[in-house]
């Protein structure tokens, strides 16, 4: 695998294109150089020197478009690192969120489980039966389970109702009745004591009757 085929950014790939170019024409210099090189008492034809001194040009102008495209490289790599740090801090924080709604979603479960596994109190109540209720309330028959339970306890309800207004209907005439046989117990109590003085007064009475007769 080449580099070319490791590095996939645009402006990346412009930069290695500029390095291989800059090794390119450094390597033809050194050729170029080996190939012309002369004793030292010895001068170098002017076509060489001439050839030299583009291939030098050249180069120097290659390496530093090189130079400049690596700054901008180290640029925009800081840029890249920067742009990643945020992105990685923002699916942190989504995963953390992420991690929260499931944790609420658990919890909320939960409590929809203990909801409905919950014994409640109306399920203990002395309800006539769906068959009896539906004789009574026929217009509930194709009601639904949640709203048929909400009938039974009302219809529940007023029968207490009626049954509590009819105890204290009856309670209070128990009332009435305790009064009246307790002020006819002290009626009685009164006609006695009554007889009784009577009696003592007729006792001399009966006393001179006996003594006569």
């Amino acid at each position: 695998m080449t580099s070319g085929n490791i590095v996939q950014d645009p402006f990346l790939q412009s930069v290695l294109t500029a390095s291989i170019h800059a090794r390119q024409q450094c390597l033809q210099l050194i050729d170029l150089a080996e190939r012309s090189a002369v004793a030292p008492s010895e001068t170098l034809p002017y076509d060489t020197k001439f050839q030299l001194s583009a291939k030098q040009r050249q180069l120097n102008a290659d390496l530093a478009n090189l130079r400049q495209a690596s700054r901008e490289s180290i640029f925009e790599v800081r840029a890249t690192k920067q742009d990643t740090a945020e992105a990685r801090q923002e699916v942190d924080r989504l995963h953390l969120q992420l991690q929260n709604l499931y944790y609420e979603e658990r919890h909320l479960r939960g409590e929809i489980s203990a909801c409905e596994s919950y014994d409640h109190q109306y399920q203990q109540l002395p309800l006539i039966p769906v068959k009896d209720f539906l004789e009574v309330q026929p217009q509930h028959a194709d009601t639904d389970e949640k709203s048929l339970m909400f009938a039974r306890i009302n219809h529940e309800l007023a029968e207490r109702e009626v049954l509590e207004q009819q105890r204290q209907e009856l309670l209070k005439r128990k009332q009435v009745l305790i009064a009246e046989n307790k002020k006819r117990k002290d009626d009685l109590a009164s006609l006695d004591k009554d007889l009784e003085t009577f009696i003592d007064a007729a006792k001399p009475i009966q006393t001179l009757f006996e003594k006569q007769y």
